[in-house]
């Protein structure tokens, strides 16, 4: 296999066939030991977070295709944290699109001033650059547009993705009493046709979820969400 690309939290290899091959780390981001979805750097090893986020990935992706929502995933190997995907460029050099229910993190961090902490936001949709030298910063539609990362029309249907996404997300861990304060979902354009698609994972480790008021760790939220009962 060719090595494309070595991430914080998965490697990503060519295989034969031209399809890619993901291996999930048990990296996750955050700074001085502490776990935060919206970090920039590895901040801590959480043993078995691969396995856990490529099973949650690979539950809500198989969610997702039998509601004809485009994603790379062809199928997963848990026992090998691997995940064979449809080959995809990205937006740029890569955006993050952000779906926020509640206001914590940097969206807090930023708008202090005015949102109050967890208080209801709604759904509402920031993309940001994926930009670690520069604090990955959030950019509006029409800065996207000037800067020919992507059409208006794409980003009507990143938007439109993102909340569809996001809500189906939500409301599977509402199943289990879990309240989905944040997530960050990214895409790209198929390699072939163009079309946009959800890429990446979704996992504990791109999001913030909450039970009975409390943060639940990566590998506590794999946990619940499939635990029986």
């Amino acid at each position: 296999m060719k090595t494309i690309y070595s991430g914080k939290t998965k490697d990503v290899f060519e295989l034969d066939n031209g399809n890619y091959l993901l291996k999930f780390k048990d990296d996750v981001t955050g700074e001085n030991g502490v776990f935060d979805p919206g970090a920039n750097t590895v901040g801590l090893v959480m043993e078995g977070a691969g396995r856990a986020g490529l099973n949650m990935t690979t539950y809500f992706f198989r969610k997702l295709q039998e509601q004809n929502i485009p994603t790379h995933f062809i199928d997963s190997d848990l026992s090998e944290a691997t995940m064979t995907v449809i080959p995809a460029t990205v937006f740029g050099n890569g955006l993050e699109v952000i779906c926020r229910y509640r206001a914590v993190g940097s969206f807090l961090r930023r708008y202090g001033m005015y949102a109050q902490s967890e208080q209801s936001l709604d759904g509402f949709v920031e993309v940001t650059l994926k930009d670690d030298e520069r604090g990955d910063p959030p950019i509006s539609e029409d800065g996207l547009a000037m800067l020919n990362i992507l059409s208006y029309e794409e980003y009507a249907q990143l938007k439109r993705l993102t909340k569809q996404i996001s809500d189906i997300v939500k409301a599977e861990l509402a199943k289990k009493g879990i309240e989905l304060y944040d997530i960050k979902l990214e895409f790209g354009r198929h390699g072939q046709t163009g079309e946009t698609m959800l890429i990446d994972e979704i996992s504990g480790g791109n999001m913030r979820a909450y039970k009975d008021g409390q943060y639940i760790e990566p590998l506590e939220l794999e946990r619940l969400l499939f635990a029986e009962g």
